[in-house]
């Protein structure tokens, strides 16, 4: 056989073993995100359970609905639109970035109310307890957030690494978004 041959079938070989490897390793960070994405959508789901006793508390309070509780259950709800979107393709920076406004949006919204809420507290005890767990379930947010940025990170430098750049585009891998 041809030595030229030779060398061209194993460069060809190489080449092909590569790209195999670093296909699997895209696909190995990607599935990190989708995994680390689950601890999130828990956090969420957490949070909602228990804003909507909160809610409820508010919306028959004439003094807290002076504080628009419209708004709140519209921030909640675009808020768990933008989860539902990106539970289907959790490593999408678009969707990632409509969930973090939506946060934003909700954090922004509950704030005034969970401090008139904590004015409150001192007359009752169910809504100790209410308050207390969404202090939990927001603080299990914040932690499933950085696990999920933290699984983001590597797949974004992959993404951006010379020559895995050219496999990524080529299979249509991209940066993912941070929350």
């Amino acid at each position: 056989m041809d030595p030229q041959l030779m060398a061209w079938a194993a460069a060809a070989a190489l080449l092909v073993f590569w790209m195999l490897g670093a296909h699997n390793r895209l696909m190995a960070l990607r599935n990190a995100i989708a995994a680390a994405f689950v601890s999130v959508d828990d956090a969420l789901r957490r949070r909602a359970a228990t804003l909507e006793p909160l809610l409820d508390a508010l919306g028959k309070n004439e003094v807290a609905n002076m504080l628009g509780p419209d708004a709140l259950l519209a921030a909640q709800t675009q808020s768990q639109a933008a989860a539902d979107a990106l539970r289907l393709r959790p490593a999408l920076a678009e969707r990632a970035a409509a969930l973090a406004q939506a946060e934003a949006a909700l954090d922004l919204e509950l704030a005034p109310r969970l401090a008139w809420l904590s004015r409150q507290i001192n007359s009752d005890d169910t809504l100790t307890a209410q308050l207390a767990a969404l202090h939990d379930a927001s603080q299990r947010l914040v932690f499933a957030r950085q696990l999920f940025n933290d699984a983001v990170r590597p797949h974004n430098a992959a993404v951006r690494q010379f020559p895995t750049r050219l496999i990524a585009s080529l299979f249509g891998f991209a940066a993912a978004g941070c929350l």
